[in-house]
């Protein structure tokens, strides 16, 4: 019979733990499982990796297995005598059955194998989803549903995929980048195993006004030359409604007006705060009468916003 390493096929060190083993053997399935993997060559290494299992997770299998030493992966080999007394329990041929067969009909392996599929028990898996909600709704909070279509295990312990749908209630005050929670709601336990949870990662949809950092919110306010100079008042936007707010005279590009508590909510209570950055806008086009009053003020002004300039001498371009 040609041998396989089983440990080779999981990916473990010979001195692997029985959680290890387990461990590799469930990440392995998930990936190669003929329902979910694309692999194209998933039903072979799903048969493997499976064989593997049901050798090492059994520790007179494992025993057994590692009696046999270490020929190389597809080499003819056949069990020593005294590994024939030790553990088989009647006279074989190696040139009719195959390794997994050899290791199946072991005399207490598959007794002990039967009980330990009874009585193991693995948690679900966990679960991560992208779920995408407009500011509107972080600031209110909102219901989603869900439909995924989640690996579990079934009674056999056979990876299946199975449609799932959820109804999902995003708290106020959800921010960009944040990652809900929800216990339970992830893949089934197997033999009584908890379930796994889901995580949910929150991304907000661009908004025409707003900005999203964390709680706080940034928006641009558009002021006239003359409303920066002379000082006004301005309705500014917020979730909850338009504030009226003051602008003093003078009033430079850049400048951010904050608006406390106008943000988002915090989860705990309290609220984040809102900036209005002040950008300068200048019209499209201008009548002769403004630029007229234009040409007065650049008459009668001053003003030089270049003064920091060091320049000796000029060349017009």
């Amino acid at each position: 019979m040609k041998f396989t390493d089983y440990y080779q096929s999981l990916g473990i060190a010979r001195d692997a733990s029985t959680d290890d083993i387990t461990k590799a053997y469930r990440r392995l399935a998930h990936k190669y499982h003929p329902d979910v993997s694309k692999e194209p060559d998933a039903e072979e290494k799903f048969k493997e990796i499976s064989e593997a299992y049901k050798t090492l997770k059994d520790p007179e299998k494992r025993a057994a297995y590692d009696q046999l030493g270490q020929p190389k992966p597809g080499e003819e080999f056949q069990p020593p005598p005294e590994w024939q007394q030790r553990y088989g329990q009647a006279p074989f041929s190696s040139d009719d059955i195959d390794l997994s067969e050899l290791f199946a009909g072991l005399r207490a392996g598959g007794r002990r194998a039967e009980g330990a599929e009874r009585t193991m028990q693995w948690p679900g898996q966990d679960f991560e989803v992208p779920v995408q909600i407009s500011l509107e709704d972080a600031y209110r909070g909102t219901e989603v549903e869900l439909s995924l279509r989640m690996p579990e295990h079934d009674a056999q312990g056979v990876v299946r995929v199975v449609p799932r749908t959820f109804k999902v209630r995003i708290p106020r005050g959800a921010t960009d980048g944040q990652r809900l929670r929800l216990p339970g709601k992830g893949g089934k336990g197997f033999g009584g195993g908890r379930a796994g949870d889901l995580y949910l990662n929150i991304s907000l949809r661009p908004h025409a006004l707003f900005r999203a950092s964390g709680h706080d919110l940034y928006v641009d306010l558009p002021l006239a030359p003359w409303e920066a100079v002379l000082g006004t008042a301005v309705d500014v936007p917020t979730p909850g409604g338009a504030v009226r707010l003051k602008i003093a005279p003078g009033t430079v590009a850049g400048r951010q007006l904050r608006l406390a508590k106008r943000g988002l909510p915090k989860p705990h209570g309290g609220e984040g705060d809102l900036y209005a950055i002040v950008q300068i806008v200048i019209p499209d086009s201008s009548s002769d009468a403004e630029r007229a009053l234009y040409q007065q003020l650049a008459a009668v002004s001053p003003f030089n916003p270049r003064t920091h300039f060091a320049v000796e001498s000029s060349h017009e371009v």
